[in-house]
């Protein structure tokens, strides 16, 4: 394990569980530690995606790479996951969306939602910790996203969760930094992935609007850079925190957003 803060990080010898993997940010996360050397797990609920994506990353810069299926709405499962693998870098990315009013939002899809974007990651961590503590080095990082800084309408469950992660990940930094571990939120405006390409047709539907201008028109309306962030530019900043260069970043939340936040 190099101490060098230049160049690309070197994980050789590092484990990394990167939940929600199977595709999208969660696939370029797994794709990108593998390439510094570290061996991932995939986990996700999509068997089949799952192997698929563990096979094409097994061996990409000398990291290896396997499947494990989890429904992280089952929370014991969870846990046991992560005492299970035991990670050294944990990546909490896996989540879903549901856009709807809030007086018709289904109240069992908000509680799954807090189950796997919350309750999930929480008990990830509370499993994981006591091996990184003992090894004096860790890497949480928690894939939040704009709304885990800023609101939108029709997206009660997605908020509510993204912005609890957001203070969960604080007090992961202020419990784990005498036991060198680090904990950081990165905070993505809308990502390329299957899961915005999902929400247009929600968004058309709730906005009125047909889905060529969504994008443009709702999506895109408070960025200054007006283009969807790819998922390996996102990858790009996890593997950044979990290197040595970033040792002194933790409890942060990183904004990737074009602009976004700064109005």
């Amino acid at each position: 394990m190099t101490s060098q803060l230049d160049g690309s990080p070197d994980l050789s010898g590092r484990t990394a569980l990167v939940t929600g993997a199977a595709g999208g940010i969660g696939l370029a996360c797994a794709r990108r530690l593998a390439s510094a050397g570290a061996d991932v797990v995939v986990t996700d609920i999509r068997a089949a995606a799952a192997e698929e994506a563990a096979k094409s990353i097994d061996g990409e810069g000398g990291g290896r790479a396997r499947a494990v299926v989890a429904d992280l709405a089952d929370l014991d499962a969870a846990e046991a996951l992560a005492r299970e693998c035991a990670p050294d870098i944990l990546v909490n990315n896996a989540g879903m969306q549901h856009v709807a009013p809030l007086e018709t939002f289904p109240p069992e899809v908000f509680s799954r939602m807090l189950r796997v974007m919350l309750e999930a990651p929480f008990r990830l961590v509370r499993a994981g910790l006591p091996a990184m503590y003992e090894r004096g080095w860790g890497r949480i990082v928690n894939i939040s996203s704009v709304h885990g800084l800023r609101a939108s309408p029709y997206k009660s469950a997605y908020v509510a969760a993204k912005h609890a992660l957001e203070g969960f990940s604080k007090v992961v930094a202020l419990e784990g930094a005498e036991h060198g571990v680090t904990s950081n939120c990165v905070c993505p405006a809308y990502v390329r992935t299957p899961l915005v390409e999902g929400q247009i047709e929600d968004q058309a539907r709730v906005h009125g609007l047909p889905p060529d201008r969504v994008t443009s028109e709702v999506l895109l309306a408070r960025a200054a850079v007006k283009r969807l962030i790819e998922p390996e530019e996102v990858a790009e900043l996890v593997a950044y925190l979990c290197g040595p260069a970033a040792a002194m970043v933790t409890g942060a939340s990183v904004s990737m957003d074009g602009g976004w936040t700064a109005h």
